[in-house]
C-alpha cells in the first residue's frame, strides 16, 4: 500500500472521529501551550540576566577583604575538618576575619602579567547638602586614572573624572534624579560632609548587578578625607582589567597565589577572596539555565498527560475499526500497511496540537509580560520564543503522539482477519 493512500486512510480515521480526536487533540494543546509559554519565561530570564550582566566587563577581576566558604557541618567533622560554629548537622559556611586590603596588596597585583590597570577602592556612607536637602549617600573613591579606563557605564552627560582632578566627583544616575527634590545637573556644586564638589558628570542608567546609579565616585584622596576609618593606605576593594578575557582565569590564580605568599596564608584559612565578572557570568547563566530546563519540564507532564489520552483513543480506534481492518487484510493489506495508518492517525493527532499548541502558547508569551510586569519586586518580566523553541516542541508533540499510538498500532497489525471479520 502506498504511503498517500495510507495518509488519506488515517486522515479519515482523525475526520470520523471529530469529538474524540478534538477531546485528545486538547491534551496535547495544553502540553505544547505550556511548554512554549514556561519555556520563553526562563529565555527571557536569561537574556535579561546577560544584558545585565554585560555592563560588568567579562575581564574584570575583584579582590575583596574576607573570604567565606561552604562546609558540611556534621557533628563532629571529618579528620580535623572546618566545622561550622553551632557544630550541627547539615551544611553551612565559615566567613573568615576581615582583614583590609593594602597599598602592598596593589602592587603586588600590579606586578602580575597580564594586568592592563588596577584600581583601589574606598567606600562607605556621606552626608550629602543640596539645595538645603539632605541625604546619606554611598560614596566610593577611586583611582581617577584606572577607574576611566574600566568603567563600563556609559556617561549621560559630562566626563569621568581625569587623573589630577580634585573637589570633583560624578554621581550615578539614581543620585542625580531621584535623590534629592530638585534634580543634579553638570557643574552644580553639592556640599559633602562639610566639603564642596563640583559634579563634572553623570552617568547612564545601569540597572544591572553592583550597578552604580546610587553611588558618588570621587578621587581617592578626597575619599579617604572625608570617610571615617578610611586609612591612608587600606582600601575596600581593588579591581583589576585584564588585557584580554582568555587571560582572566590565569591572572586570577595567578593573583591568589601571590597574595597568599604576601598576607601569609593558605587556602584553609584565607582573609580575602578574588573575584571575577566572567565566573559571576557563568554561575548566573547556569542558573537560569537550569531554572528554564525546569520549568520545561513542569511543563513536559502535561504533555505526557496528554500522550495517554492519545493512547486511549488509539485502542478505541482500533476496537472500532477491528472489522476495517479484517477487510483490509482480506483484500491483501499487510501488517506493516496496517501499522502505519495507526502510527500517521496518531501523529496527525500529535502535529495538529502541536501547531494549535505553538499559537496559544506563543500568544500568551506575548500577553504574560504586560501581565505579570510590576506584580514582583523582580521588575519587567520579558518572554522571548526563539523558533528552535517552536520547532521542537511541534517535533516532540508529533514523536508523542506516535509513540502513544505505536502499542495500539501493533495490536491492529496483529490482528487475524479472519477473527477481525468475525467482530462484533
Amino acid at each position: 500500500m502506498r504511503f498517500r493512500k495510507s495518509f488519506k486512510l488515517a486522515l479519515n480515521i482523525l475526520l470520523h472521529s471529530k469529538l474524540r480526536s478534538w477531546l485528545t487533540i486538547i491534551g496535547i494543546v495544553i502540553g505544547v501551550a505550556a511548554i512554549v509559554a514556561i519555556v520563553s519565561i526562563g529565555e527571557g530570564a536569561q537574556v535579561n540576566v546577560q544584558e545585565r550582566l554585560s555592563g560588568l566587563g567579562a575581564d574584570l577581576i575583584t579582590v575583596s577583604p574576607g573570604f567565606e566558604r561552604a562546609s558540611g557541618g556534621f557533628r563532629g567533622g571529618f579528620g580535623g575538618g572546618f566545622r561550622s560554629g553551632g557544630g550541627g548537622s547539615g551544611s553551612s559556611s565559615i566567613t573568615t576575619r576581615s582583614k583590609n586590603l593594602t597599598n602592598k596588596d596593589l602592587q603586588i597585583i600590579k606586578s602580575v602579567e597580564g594586568v592592563s590597570f588596577v584600581n583601589g577602592i574606598v567606600s562607605g556612607r556621606a552626608d550629602v547638602f543640596y539645595l538645603a536637602e539632605s541625604a546619606t549617600v554611598s560614596v566610593q573613591g577611586v583611582d581617577s586614572l584606572a577607574w576611566g579606563n574600566i568603567i563600563s557605564t556609559e556617561l549621560e552627560s559630562g566626563r569621568y573624572l581625569n587623573a589630577g582632578d580634585t573637589n570633583v566627583v560624578v554621581i550615578g544616575n539614581r543620585v542625580a534624579k531621584s535623590t534629592f527634590k530638585q534634580p543634579l545637573v553638570l557643574n552644580r556644586d553639592i556640599t559633602i560632609e562639610g566639603r564642596l564638589f563640583k559634579v563634572v558628570g553623570i552617568l547612564k542608567e545601569s540597572g544591572g548587578f553592583g550597578g552604580d546609579d546610587s553611588r558618588i565616585i570621587m578621587p581617592i584622596e578626597q575619599a579617604r578625607d572625608i570617610l571615617e576609618d578610611a586609612g591612608r593606605e587600606k582600601f575596600d576593594s581593588i579591581v583589576i582589567k585584564a588585557s584580554g578575557t582568555n587571560l582572566v582565569d590565569q591572572i586570577v590564580t595567578e593573583i591568589d597565589s601571590k597574595l597568599m605568599i604576601s598576607r601569609h596564608v593558605t587556602a584553609r584559612n584565607k582573609d580575602y577572596s578574588v573575584t571575577s565578572s566572567k565566573a559571576t557570568q557563568e554561575r548566573l547563566q547556569d542558573i537560569t539555565q537550569t531554572f528554564t530546563i525546569f520549568l520545561g519540564a513542569i511543563a513536559a507532564v502535561s504533555l505526557l498527560v496528554g500522550a495517554v489520552g492519545i493512547a486511549n483513543t488509539m485502542f478505541t480506534s482500533v476496537l472500532e475499526k477491528t472489522k476495517e481492518i479484517g477487510i483490509m487484510k482480506a483484500i491483501g493489506a499487510r501488517n506493516f500497511d496496517i501499522m502505519v495508518i495507526f502510527l500517521l492517525n496518531s501523529g496527525l493527532v500529535g502535529l495538529v496540537g502541536g501547531l494549535v499548541g505553538i499559537g496559544l502558547g506563543s500568544a500568551i508569551s506575548t500577553v504574560l509580560p504586560k501581565i505579570l510586569t510590576g506584580l514582583g519586586p523582580g521588575g519587567s518580566v520579558r518572554t522571548v520564543v526563539p523558533i528552535s523553541l517552536l520547532v521542537e516542541a511541534l517535533f516532540l508533540s508529533i514523536i508523542i503522539g506516535m509513540i502513544a499510538g505505536a502499542i495500539p498500532a501493533y495490536m491492529a497489525s496483529k490482528l487475524k482477519p479472519v477473527d477481525a471479520l468475525r467482530y462484533e
